[in-house]
């Protein structure tokens, strides 16, 4: 048995001050609580009123990129990563292309409005990336990992956030979400769209929202849809949670013109009586 952990004082400091305290077990609660609610007043101080949130596997690279890495390349096995990596590199180029366009119409709004991502790089960074190319509130709601997982530099500095807790860092996905977009993505994209469906499919959320699955040639190759409703697992109206688009265009109308018809009626996620 490992010998208990001894934590020293910090003589003349609070305990809350105390680093060696609030990184150890017992101050599990504390770290807890203030990812809870640190980020809430950042989003007040930049008058963040509403998001459109971005998933994606942090792996992907733009065609571009694909294309420059394999230039003189002559390892084998970087050459096979960066071919599989081309199945879904467009998906990079069409999420920043989204991020810009949807950031566009929400600049005109005047709502309060931010693009929001997971703050890592792929998919994520290309979120940001449309943000910043038209001025959009960018944010990046960043996840410790041992690998993958760092801010990309399009997230303004403001709205760069830090998480250890994966359940806190979801709540604050939805807390503002008014649409969400699933680019490809691997356990963690699967993780976080499936956990948002479940949400909306129980009535944990205040009313149904726009959700873009992006790439149907992708999600209906690794997940069969159809079949999780003919086997009873989910009922059929579940698959109207969320709507295969293909193309920016089909993405950005589908989104603002959800955005559009709940407006006069939209319920914020806190207001909800199940939550």
């Amino acid at each position: 048995m490992a010998p208990k952990k001894i934590i020293h004082p910090a003589p003349g400091k609070m305990a809350y001050h105390n680093p060696e305290f609030i990184d150890s077990e017992a101050g599990r609660p504390i770290r807890i609580l203030s990812e809870f609610f640190a980020p809430g007043q950042v989003l007040e101080q930049e008058e963040i009123k509403n998001s459109i949130v971005f998933f994606g596997s942090a792996r992907t690279l733009p065609p571009a990129e694909i294309k420059k890495r394999r230039k003189g390349c002559k390892d084998k096995k970087e050459l096979d990563r960066l071919a599989r990596l081309e199945k879904v590199a467009q998906s990079y180029d069409d999420a920043r292309e989204l991020a810009a366009r949807l950031g566009k119409w929400a600049n005109k709004r005047h709502q309060g409005y931010g693009i929001m991502t997971g703050g890592g790089p792929g998919i994520m960074e290309a979120g940001n990336r449309g943000a910043t190319d038209v001025g959009t509130p960018s944010i990046g709601l960043n996840i410790k990992l041992p690998f993958e997982q760092h801010p990309n530099p399009y997230i303004d500095d403001a709205l760069n956030m830090q998480f250890r807790y994966f359940f806190i860092r979801k709540y604050w996905f939805l807390k503002k979400a008014r649409a969400l977009v699933v680019f490809p993505g691997g356990f963690g994209t699967f993780d976080e769209m499936f956990e948002m469906l479940t949400l909306i499919q129980t009535d944990k959320y205040a009313q149904q929202m726009p959700v873009v699955i992006f790439d149907s040639k992708f999600w209906k190759k690794v997940v069969n849809w159809e079949y999780l409703a003919e086997a009873g697992m989910i009922n059929k109206e579940d698959l109207k949670l969320f709507k295969f688009c293909d193309t920016v265009d089909e993405a950005y109308d589908f989104i603002t013109k959800a955005i559009d018809k709940q407006d006069e009626n939209w319920t914020p996620y806190s207001a909800d009586k199940n939550t």
